[in-house]
């Protein structure tokens, strides 16, 4: 606990000063991260190598350990992302609106910075320089927790972030990382009244739902990703099989991977042994309903529970479903409200999907797999909420900020 308000004081002294930081100091510190991320890339590396043993010796899934892995090419992604952060639009200080009132004050929105955030996250080293990043550019001094299986890649990132940042202008406290990964430490951040201003979960179902139930500051949620696709009887049948296939396999432990498969009734007994064929090629484990294994009998047996859960591996749930009402029904019932896709060549028919779905991002023939700050043209993205208060959707720069009125009169009192 002492860490934490060690941390928290900082970092609220920071955020005074973080305000008033132009952009171009800014942009020269994400710089130097990005230039020193490559660099130091070996560093880094040693150090998630001792995460990944820990990992492989504690039995964690080949999908989860993926998300751990950091390489050359990895790291070199993430420092362009940071990047990318430094080239786009500075959101702190933008006149939102501005508008004059009859008796002459003149009233403006202007977007100024959260002031401390929080961010407790999982297995995902990525997501320490994604935040840092983000609430940098916004003049945000930030606070992270991970979870103790990238600890040691964290801390790595982490202190040459700090030593890139803070050598180019930014205040000290400005980026911290809560080291000790023990739960009360995580509880006890959310909890961190006075000095957090907002706090975001990233991870599975279950530690969203510890931040929801046990946050006393204010809390954007981003939920897991329980994402679907329905092939529509009227599809392009070759672009239905590529966009599975990628929204499946191209990294199944990722929220923005597609979870289950519903298929309309018209072309099931068809079309599901070509899907069967490819995702077994792909070595993804089918669990199907009733329907489904009337076609092909060694498709397992899907359960309630199926149809709710984010594998974050290779599985997929499927179910035939007699056209889009159906499938708009299904969805609306077990989604997480992330990310929804319809394969259609009716144009009808995709514009009521798009409509009807509650989700944050809903695609016509395309990959669940594009929800992603970096795929939106955000630069790196701080999470996906799926709540919408607030924010929706890939949360970007803009997200990271709050709003302030600013009156300038020349006198005038209430009457």
């Amino acid at each position: 606990m002492n860490e934490l308000i060690y941390k928290g004081e900082m970092a609220k002294k920071a955020a005074f000063s973080l305000s008033t930081l132009s952009d171009e100091v800014k942009n020269n510190a994400l710089i130097a991260i990005a230039n020193a991320l490559k660099n130091r890339a070996e560093e880094i590396i040693s150090a998630n190598n001792k995460d990944i043993a820990a990992a492989e010796e504690k039995g964690m899934k080949k999908a989860m350990i993926d998300r751990l892995k950091l390489d050359k090419k990895r790291i070199d992604t993430i420092a362009q992302g940071v990047v990318q952060v430094a080239e786009l639009p500075d959101p702190v200080g933008e006149i939102v609106k501005e508008w004059t009132r009859p008796n002459g004050l003149v009233i403006a929105q202007k977007r100024v910075p959260m002031g401390v955030i929080a961010i407790i996250y999982e297995a995902r080293p990525n997501v320490t320089v994604d935040a840092a990043a983000l609430t940098l550019k916004t003049s945000n001094a930030v606070i992270l927790r991970g979870g103790s299986e990238a600890i040691n890649s964290n801390m790595a990132l982490m202190k040459i972030m700090q030593e890139a940042a803070y050598s180019n202008g930014i205040p000290e406290g400005t980026l911290n990382l809560i080291e000790d990964t023990a739960r009360e430490t995580a509880v006890g951040l959310m909890k961190l009244n006075g000095y957090v201003d907002m706090l975001i979960p990233r991870g599975g179902q279950g530690l969203i739902k510890a931040v929801v139930a046990n946050a006393t500051v204010p809390v954007v949620e981003t939920a897991a990703g329980n994402c679907h696709i329905y092939i529509d009887g009227e599809c392009d049948k070759k672009m239905a099989l590529d966009i599975l296939i990628n929204a499946k396999v191209s990294r199944p432990s990722v929220c923005n991977a597609v979870e289950t498969l519903l298929i309309d009734k018209s072309i099931a007994s068809d079309f599901l042994p070509e899907i069967y064929r490819e995702l077994s090629k792909n070595n993804v484990e089918v669990r199907g309903c009733e329907e489904c294994r009337k076609i092909i009998p060694d498709i397992i047996q899907a359960t309630e529970d199926d149809w709710y859960t984010e594998y974050n591996d290779y599985i997929i749930s499927v179910k035939i479903v007699d056209g889009i009402d159906e499938a708009i029904s299904h969805i609306n019932k077990y989604n997480t409200k992330h990310s929804e896709a319809i394969i259609t060549q009716n144009q009808e028919k995709a514009e009521k999907f798009l409509n009807e779905v509650d989700a944050a991002a809903v695609y016509v023939n395309a990959s669940t797999r594009f929800t992603d700050g970096f795929e939106f043209g955000f630069g790196a993205e701080i999470g996906i909420s799926t709540q919408k208060m607030h924010a929706r959707g890939p949360m970007g720069l803009e997200q990271l900020t709050s709003i302030k009125y600013v009156i300038h009169g020349n006198g005038q009192i209430r009457q």
